[in-house]
């Protein structure tokens, strides 16, 4: 993602973080000092806390570095950040989605450090919208070395992740492992239901495409056997060329594609500009990198299930 993109200044986090820190700290605060003698987990955003939660369960204390509708990419670390991952027990991120945060990592003294995107496969998707990369693409390629970090949008992928997390906390926290080992286990079988019901809701379509704002479902299109169409490929806010925008006109009439998808934490400007010109319709097709009032549910599963429900609407499904 494009780094100069919706940059939340200093002094804006320093405020928020002030104003919010009480709020964060009771729910959220990293480090075992603060935290009733609880493992005190940093995650970067929302989909590393989800699995900081539910398989830490009640010895864990998270914390997100990222708050609840804020855009995670370029996310900057603010000084009382700084301090929290210094207190904490362990952090828990994935390398190469936000640089802020890999940057402030590496620097710190953290015995237990898990890089999320080290349990699983990272492979390239959707950089290419216009038979070349545009600036906002290239900027992200240099950040990733070309991956595409969206693993958590492909439940197999990220329960790989959770059997990684997991052991990192038994290793981190010896004496409580059995019931690390035993959350995970919960985990992995749960998202192990999920791709089952990906699986069977997207096997029998009328077509196969969909179109979206951003480059975000590559994994996802990939293990189901669908095939993503993004406006702005891997930058959500920028502007698509003419060309661009005739050439989804054309795919959206040659596939049957019903639906142009937008996500909830950015502008749907564009694609609603693009349905209207195609007249097409428009949906939300989450990829939940934060979870507010605006999600159509409240944790992971409830927004996977949301998105699988307006993907089936918009194949087709039989």
């Amino acid at each position: 993602m494009n780094v100069r993109r919706r940059l939340i200044s200093g002094s804006t986090v320093l405020t928020i973080t002030a104003l919010g820190l009480g709020a964060l700290s009771a729910c959220s605060a990293a480090g075992a000092s603060g935290t009733g003698g609880k493992y005190g987990v940093v995650a970067s955003f929302y989909p590393m806390a989800f699995l900081a939660e539910r398989i830490g369960g009640s010895h864990v204390h998270v914390t997100s570095l990222t708050r609840p509708g804020q855009e995670p990419h370029d996310l900057e670390i603010s000084a009382q950040q700084t301090v929290q991952l210094e207190k904490s027990d362990a952090v828990l991120y994935l390398k190469g989605l936000q640089p802020n945060v890999d940057k402030a990592v590496a620097q710190s003294g953290i015995r237990t450090k898990v890089d999320a995107a080290s349990l699983t496969t990272l492979e390239e998707h959707g950089t290419d919208v216009d038979g070349h990369a545009d600036e906002h693409d290239a900027h992200h390629d240099e950040e990733h070395g070309g991956k595409d970090p969206h693993v958590w949008l492909d439940p197999v992928r990220y329960a790989q992740i959770a059997e990684g997390v997991g052991k990192a906390f038994e290793k981190g926290d010896p004496d409580h492992a059995a019931d690390y080992r035993k959350n995970t286990a919960a985990l992995v079988k749960e998202l192990g239901e999920l791709n089952t019901q990906y699986e069977t809701g997207l096997k029998d379509t009328r077509n196969k495409v969909f179109i979206t704002t951003h480059a975000a479902f590559g994994y996802l299109a990939e293990r189901y056997g669908l095939t993503q169409e993004a406006i702005n490929g891997l930058d959500p806010e920028s502007e698509p060329s003419a060309a661009r925008v005739k050439d989804l006109q054309e795919t959206a009439k040659a596939d049957g594609v019903t639906t142009v998808f937008y996500e909830t934490l950015v502008s749907d400007k564009t694609a609603k500009t693009l349905a209207k010109d195609a007249h097409l319709r428009t949906d939300v097709l989450d990829p939940l990198e934060g979870i507010t009032d605006r999600s159509r549910g409240t944790d992971y599963f409830q927004v996977m299930e949301a998105n699988l429900k307006a993907l089936r609407e918009a194949l087709g499904a039989k």
